[in-house]
Order: structure tokens, then sequence, then C-alpha cells
């Protein structure tokens, strides 16, 4: 496979942004989105029990 899943959601969300994105920065910006995208399914995946209930909203 030439470009990998992530290069190309990488230069689609920079398009769709119109952000401008140099190569030399994509390694890194991959980097993080690979990181981010592990801990996004540590949370997904925890098991929660079925009497667990949104905590309450604190207001300041």
């Amino acid at each position: 496979m030439a470009n990998p899943p992530l290069d190309d959601y990488i230069a689609a969300a920079a398009a769709a942004l119109d952000l401008p994105l140099e190569a030399a920065w994509v390694p890194s910006v991959k980097a993080n989105l690979d990181v981010s995208l592990r801990l996004a399914n540590l949370v997904a995946d925890f098991p929660l029990p079925d009497a667990a209930e949104p905590a309450p909203v604190f207001k300041a």
C-alpha cells in the first residue's frame, strides 16, 4: 500500500481546513495522531458497569 490510511486522512484534513502542511511535518503529525487514536481506543474500550451514570455537571 503506497499511502497508509493515516497519510490519506492527514492530507484530506489539511485540504479540508485549507491548512498548508509541509511534507517535513507529516511524520510528526502522523505520530501525534497515532498516539491520540491509541488513547481514544483505550477510553472507548473501557468496560463500564450497567449501573454507571454520567457525572453531575459542575458550574463555577
